[in-house]
């Protein structure tokens, strides 16, 4: 079972619960793999919330890979994930809200804009708008 307060996302993937995280080492993987230098530009490549297919699937990858199961980006691509391309966004939206954006207790809400329907939303970059430590400002 996925540990929210630990980043961790669960999906269904052929079938089997999975877990996914993006701990440092697939963040690094994830830096590498956009040619970004920091995690501040990691995060605003994310932060606009268009994220093409690639995208989908090496966020994927990576947040296996930070759960304990590795997988190259062809693996993915054949995996078969519930709900298809709306369920791999929808756990791509969540892993990136956790680790980019999510709740300060580590209680997000899946990821899913409840104004605007099941699109998900894009994660809020580090330090823009919110104090580092809610209470500190």
């Amino acid at each position: 079972m996925a540990n929210r307060r630990r980043g961790e996302v669960e999906a269904v993937v052929d079938g089997e619960p999975v877990t996914l995280c993006l701990t440092l080492g697939a963040l690094c993987e994830l830096e590498a793999a956009f040619g970004v230098d920091d995690l501040v530009a990691l995060a605003g490549r994310f932060a606009g919330g268009r994220l093409s297919a690639r995208d989908l699937l090496r966020v994927f990858a990576c947040g296996l890979s930070g759960g304990g199961r590795r997988a190259s980006e062809a693996e993915v691509a054949a995996m078969r994930i519930d709900g298809g391309l709306a369920g791999l966004a929808r756990v791509v939206a969540d892993l990136l809200e956790l680790t980019f954006g999510g709740g300060a207790n580590g209680e997000g809400d899946g990821g899913i804009d409840r104004a605007g329907g099941d699109e998900p939303r894009p994660p809020a970059v580090p330090g823009a708008t919110a104090s580092p430590s809610p209470g500190t400002r």
